[in-house]
């Protein structure tokens, strides 16, 4: 069974193998076809209209499948690797462990935003940005620029305490857990870590940086926890419902996996906490 611990307890070699597989599914451009399928939905997934990956209540289920095929792929390089979590809520600084050059690397230079150190810098020629928003070909970051703090404990605490996991509209308007930690409403909690690493991971083609992986990660567990506390309270909406997917429904790129499949993660995998 595959174990996804908190980044901040890994080993030197748990990083090392990670960083490896990571640089190998991006020497072999199969990375590249992750961060493709994020933007096509990320741009396609409107209030108004269908939307499937972001904006809707099946946010949650498509990244925990993303997830899944990701972290698959990386086990075809190095069966031992699993996703790490990064808890944005406890290492809230440029200074966390997860931004060393040993890891993930730091942020971007003030010019550019130009990551300058660690294995995904573009001075190493491993990591290549091939889809992208512009022409600027290099991973960027300016770590807490476009907002300043990260999410605290607190605010996870008050998200993780609303019993409903979603309402209509089902939008981005909605009330309910999964817009909450999504982050269109209320204190902000997903959407507010991209805009603190900022760089690509402020837009579609967020998977371009390597943390992206690791925040949804946490993400992923966040919703693992709300439904340990609410067991009463289950994926919504059930039928019926024009624009989203609803509990049966397949989600699409797949068109073979429901949320209902996607309910217990244990089925996959396990947190180390």
């Amino acid at each position: 069974m595959t174990v996804r611990k908190n980044q901040a307890v890994l080993t030197a070699d748990e990083k090392r193998r990670f960083v490896a597989a990571l640089l190998e599914l991006k020497r072999s451009g199969r990375y590249d076809d992750f961060v493709r399928t994020h933007n096509a939905f990320i741009m396609a997934d409107t209030d108004s209209g269908e939307r499937t990956g972001h904006r809707s209540p099946s946010f949650l289920p498509w990244h925990r499948r993303f997830l899944l095929d990701f972290e698959q792929a990386l086990q075809s390089v190095d069966p031992s690797v699993a996703l790490p979590y990064w808890d944005w809520s406890t290492d809230r600084t440029v200074r966390a462990s997860l931004w060393a050059p040993d890891f993930l690397g730091g942020t971007g230079r003030s010019s550019d935003g130009r990551v300058m150190d660690g294995p995904f810098a573009a001075a190493g020629g491993a990591w290549p940005v091939n889809v992208r928003v512009d022409g600027r070909t290099f991973l960027r970051r300016s770590l807490g620029t476009g907002v300043r703090e990260l999410p605290t404990r607190a605010e996870v605490e008050s998200v993780l305490s609303i019993a409903t996991y979603d309402m209509a509209p089902y939008n981005s308007a909605s009330d309910g857990f999964r817009n909450h930690l999504e982050g269109w409403r209320g204190v902000n909690l997903h959407n507010r870590v991209h805009v603190w690493v900022g760089g690509q991971m402020a837009t579609g083609v967020s998977p371009n940086d390597p943390v992206f992986w690791l925040h949804h990660a946490y993400v992923d567990k966040l919703w693992a926890e709300w439904q340990r506390r609410h067991p009463g309270a289950g994926y919504v909406p059930a039928a019926g419902t024009p624009d989203v997917v609803d509990l049966d429904e397949t989600m699409k790129p797949w068109n073979d996996v429901r949320p209902a499949d996607l309910l217990d993660h244990t089925r996959h995998y396990t947190f180390d906490v």
